[in-house]
């Protein structure tokens, strides 16, 4: 439709002295980069004799700018502007005004005129055009916050928004507000001249402590569209060493021998890499390391150690160091020949850092401290010497061997099955060799243990013999004899013995046979007797008689 046909209905309603009304304005957000739709009359439905709607706006110096007609015939509206919204507005059926890429520069007031066959109302709107942030970032991060210096933190950007976003920090959660002092907020505000978006910055400066170790900071972006948190890493803080602490490494007390570890340790952040160590008066630089040792430590390396820092001695710090040590002295020590009879002298000595124990073993069982005037071969032995404080122990031992000519204790005989087995036995060191009167069958066991050795030999002698047990060593020797019967006369013995008892055990069942014989027969003529009075009509015998015949028959 051409203009003249739009202008020459509103020209007569003019004329006509119909009045304009304007309404109040309206105001919508719309996002930046997107399409701005600006309702008519918020939506409401147009009048029934509506004879077009146009769209126009406020150009600057608030001359109003075309920008479409549309009409209600429900075909495409006639884009009337010449500048750059001629590519960019349309119309919907609603009679809405499309705008395309929003920018800032649509910021303005856009007018709907409702033009019907008896009114013509105006519709302004005013377009806000918001843009959140492109990004959010800190810049300027330090690597560490010096103690008590003042330090940068970071510098906050929220680039390109429209409001201009809002920039605070926080640490630890909590709000950060500029003192002037330890904490001091800069603020900046960017403008680009092409787009109109703001940029806006804000540089954190504090003032750390030592509190403040592990404490994280924040940024926070405030914007109508969009809030955004970022959150740094926890900053070392750095400070000098104001205190030294000297460690003695060691697992327990220290003991004469032991290799021994100083330790420096400084409170500060980053710790010191070098110190000075003084050892008995003399200091050592340790450069790049923290540690000193003491190798093969002696008692006489007891006493007081220090460290300090190597840029300032006079932060320092000490520590006492005491040696535990033990000493022992024994005599006779190694192997100890000695005769039967002779005395033994043991002489201890002990030298301690504490109050020691001691004890004393014999091949390993306890005993007293071997003082032997006259000794045996039972004195002989394996003595140790055990001296032990809390912390160390030390053993020194010497082994007893008394030697004298061998003595026979014992010389037995014993019948087993048909061999006599002999034992001798003798003590004597060093060891005695055994010898025989007699041509030894066989031996069946011999034994040395601790001095004291036993000869086991079995035979069969067929006659009655003497035999002889000789022992001998280096020393002498010693002499014991034993009857051994012969084990033929033995066997013939023995069955003689039998025989005799035999006849011994038949002449006894013949005595008693021959006693109750001769028994029965006196009690049965006592009967018979007796049976004759009763036919004669005699008195029975008196009763004395009586108790005669009682009497014969308990004897039978």
């Amino acid at each position: 439709m051409k203009p003249a046909a739009v202008l020459l209905p509103l020209l007569l309603l003019l004329s006509a002295g119909t009045p304009v009304h304007v309404r109040g304005t309206k105001s919508i957000i719309a996002l930046y980069g997107e399409t701005i739709v600006v309702p008519c009359n918020d939506g409401a439905t147009p009048p029934s004799d509506l004879m077009f709607i146009k769209w126009k706006y406020e150009k600057e110096g608030d001359s109003p700018g075309d920008l479409l007609i549309k009409h209600p015939n429900g075909g495409p509206a006639t884009v009337q502007a010449t500048d750059s919204y001629a590519r960019r507005v349309s119309s919907d059926d609603k009679y809405s005004l499309h705008i395309t890429q929003a920018s800032l520069k649509d910021q303005r007031i856009f007018t709907c005129m409702v033009v019907s066959g008896s009114n013509l109302e105006e519709y302004p709107v005013s377009v806000v055009v918001h843009k959140e942030p492109s990004s959010v970032e800190i810049m300027d991060k330090p690597q560490a916050l010096q103690k008590d210096k003042l330090a940068t933190v970071g510098t906050c950007v929220a680039t390109d928004a429209n409001p201009a976003a809002t920039v605070t920090w926080k640490k630890n959660g909590k709000p950060l507000v500029g003192d002037g002092k330890a904490v001091m907020i800069i603020p900046s505000l960017k403008l680009d001249p092409a787009t109109g978006l703001s940029t806006n910055s804000s540089t954190l400066q504090y003032v750390a402590t030592k509190d403040d170790v592990g404490a994280v900071f924040s940024c926070v972006s405030t914007h109508e569209q969009s809030n955004k948190e970022i959150s740094l890493e926890p900053f070392p803080v750095h400070y000098p060493s104001e205190t030294v602490t000297l460690q003695i490494m060691s697992n327990g007390p220290i003991k004469e021998g032991d290799n021994v570890t100083l330790k420096c340790l400084a409170d500060g952040n980053p710790p010191p890499s070098s110190f000075f160590f003084h050892v008995k008066g003399k200091k050592t630089l340790v450069e790049n390391s923290d540690t000193y040792t003491l190798n093969a430590i002696n008692r006489e390396a007891a006493g007081e150690y220090k460290c300090s820092l190597a840029d300032n001695e006079k932060v320092e710090a000490s520590q006492k160091i005491v040696v535990s040590y033990l000493d022992l002295s024994l005599s006779p020590t190694g192997r100890v020949v000695k005769t039967v009879g002779d005395a033994l002298s043991v002489k201890m000595e002990e030298n301690s850092s504490g109050s020691p124990r001691v004890s004393w073993t014999k091949n390993g069982k306890p005993v007293k401290k071997p003082e032997i005037r006259n000794l045996t071969f039972a004195d002989a032995g394996v003595y140790m010497c055990e001296v032990s404080t809390i912390h160390l122990t030390q053993r020194a031992s010497f082994e007893l061997v008394v030697e004298g000519k061998p003595v026979i204790t014992s010389l037995t005989k014993r019948r087993t099955g048909d061999v006599k087995v002999l034992t001798c036995e003798a003590e004597g060191v060093p060891e005695p060799i055994f010898q025989w009167s007699i041509n030894i069958t066989n031996v069946k066991n011999s034994s040395y243990n601790n001095g004291k050795a036993i000869h086991k030999i079995t035979v069969v002698p067929t006659v009655n013999l003497t035999v002889t047990c000789i022992v001998s060593n280096k020393l002498g020797e010693d002499v014991r004899t034993i009857n051994v019967s012969s084990v033929i006369k033995e066997e013939n013995r023995n069955r003689e013995d039998s025989q005799d008892q035999t006849a011994l055990i038949v002449g006894i069942i013949l005595a008693l046979i021959i006693a109750a014989v001769v028994g029965g027969l006196g009690y049965w003529l006592y009967m018979k007797k007796r049976q004759g009075t009763w036919k004669t009509g005699e008195e029975v015998g008196t009763s004395e008689e009586s108790k005669k015949l009682e009497e014969t028959n308990h004897n039978v």
